[in-house]
């Protein structure tokens, strides 16, 4: 197509994500006792008030050794939320279930019908062209790697993740993975994962075509110990009150759980193909239109490279400038991921 310079962006533009996870919910029980999850106690959260000591960084003028021993016999009271598994079990069980849905390049909402047009022949020519397949096959990993633990996976004795195939609210067919044995750096599957990576790849494949219902069920186990600490979301509360609680956990019905959100970012996190700095390879991060990772503050793909969702969205769309293998799969990622990308005004 010879390039349009009339085409211009919809000033509406949004997606629907079509990866959709539940909440997770967390059980405790033992190692030994997967087989009868049924039996496991649901992970409560309760409040404890302790007494910190003062570690701060202090200003130049607090640095005086009478100021500082003023200081520290302040009492830094806190009251905050704990989960852990009871002093007799060991192992924690998150479940979730996880809804893939077709349709990734179309908008929910638009209000230009030529861009509209436009970006549907995009993208009917990458899925001509590459299917889904290289998508469906890393977000399978992270499924099977059990990333989306995140702390509840540090440390821990073993991690084991079973994937529930659910049709009809049976499980239709099961796999089983040992999820340490899936690096967290790169997406290279052991050879005695490969079959089974292959077979949920597969499905997830059929979803986002829109070839199929795909609902999964995901049940990991993480082997932390007796007693252990375990991590559920927290909790963004922006208007205190009177509460002077410095940490509040996720809870559903008294029961600890973690942010659908939360499984999401880890979900997508198979972006490889972002710009790396020498000597700075993060492994993967979460698709996100500017490559952000928020626990650096720093965004991978900058607009001035050009190699942020935008600036490749646009080039493609408006300019016919067709990307690379690797960032094409970066923009669609990005739309599988759902969001709001119309013009500014």
């Amino acid at each position: 197509m010879a390039k349009n310079d009339k085409l211009e962006t919809a000033s509406v533009l949004a997606f629907e994500r079509k990866l959709d996870p539940s909440d997770a919910l967390f059980f405790s029980g033992n190692w030994e006792e997967r087989n009868q999850v049924e039996e496991w106690s649901p992970v409560g959260i309760r409040e404890k008030s302790v007494r910190g000591t003062i570690s701060n960084r202090l200003k130049g003028k607090d640095q005086d050794p009478a100021k500082l021993d003023a200081q520290i016999d302040k009492p830094n009271l806190q009251t905050v939320d704990v989960a852990t598994l009871p002093s007799d079990a060991d192992t924690l069980m998150a479940r979730f279930t996880l809804r893939v849905l077709g349709g990734a390049g179309q908008p929910s909402a638009c209000n230009n019908a030529d861009y509209q047009a436009r970006l549907g022949t995009v993208v009917q020519s990458y899925v001509s062209e590459h299917g889904f397949s290289e998508l469906a096959r890393r977000y399978a990993y992270n499924l099977a790697n059990g990333r989306f633990l995140w702390r509840n996976r540090i440390g821990a004795e073993q991690v084991e993740v079973r994937i529930n195939l659910m049709e009809r609210g049976e499980a239709a067919k099961s796999w089983s993975f040992d999820a340490l044995a899936l690096s967290l750096r790169n997406f290279d599957a052991s050879d005695d994962a490969l079959a089974a990576l292959e077979e949920v790849a597969d499905h997830i494949r059929q979803g986002l075509e829109g070839s199929r219902h795909l609902l999964l069920e995901v049940v990991a186990f993480s082997r932390l110990g007796a007693g252990q600490d375990v991590f559920p979301s927290q909790e963004l509360i922006l208007d205190k009150g009177n509460s002077d609680k410095s940490k509040t956990l996720y809870k559903v019905k008294e029961v600890a759980g973690m942010h659908s959100q939360k499984l999401g970012n880890a979900i997508r996190t198979i972006d490889t193909w972002y710009p790396k700095e020498e000597g700075g390879d993060l492994g993967p991060i979460a698709v996100e239109p500017y490559g952000s990772v928020t626990t650096q503050g720093k965004a991978y793909r900058q607009p001035r490279q050009k190699m942020d969702f935008y600036s490749l969205l646009d080039n493609w769309v408006l300019k016919n400038q067709v990307p690379e293998a690797e960032q094409q799969h970066f923009v669609m990622a990005t739309l599988v991921r759902g969001g709001v990308f119309g013009q500014a005004g």
